[in-house]
């Protein structure tokens, strides 16, 4: 029996919309890199990009749990000697709450051509509303990734 191979033609990508109001950042971030990677599709092939659409909307009101907020630094480097900066998650989610979801996203990913084409498909907005309502997005519910002390 030969292996199937989806076509690029044969990929049906639909819309998901995620309210990440109450969500624990990592919880949200692997159910979404799932979806973004296509592991939710019996087509799933893991050298193309079979996934779907991913809107995120209230990235602003995401939860980290255990004190992680002002524990955990992120950093980047500008590739001059003594060119690191840190920052936290607490004041990366006070200044930029999409930048922090979406690095949390892009980490869970492919380290290469794949993973950036995938990480295309991923809208991040800090407020309730979004601009993609003409797809016609489907609800994409993680209660799982609920935080227990917060509900």
């Amino acid at each position: 029996m030969r292996t199937y191979t989806p076509k690029a033609a044969e990929i049906e990508r639909g819309w998901h919309v995620v309210d990440a109001d109450g969500l624990v950042l990592g919880r949200l971030a692997t159910e979404v890199a799932r979806v973004l990677r296509g592991k939710h599709k019996p087509t799933f092939t893991p050298h193309l990009d079979t996934g779907d659409h991913v809107i995120i909307v209230n990235a602003d009101k995401v939860v980290l749990t255990a004190g992680k907020a002002e524990a955990k630094q992120i950093h980047r480097h500008s590739g001059f000697p003594g060119g690191l900066r840190s920052t936290s998650y607490a004041q990366l989610l006070a200044e930029k709450p999409e930048e922090a979801v979406r690095r949390s996203i892009r980490g869970m990913l492919p380290k290469n051509r794949l993973g950036r084409q995938m990480l295309r498909k991923l809208k991040v907005y800090a407020g309730p509303t979004h601009p993609h309502q003409g797809q016609q997005p489907s609800p994409l519910v993680l209660d799982h990734a609920r935080d227990r002390a917060s509900a």
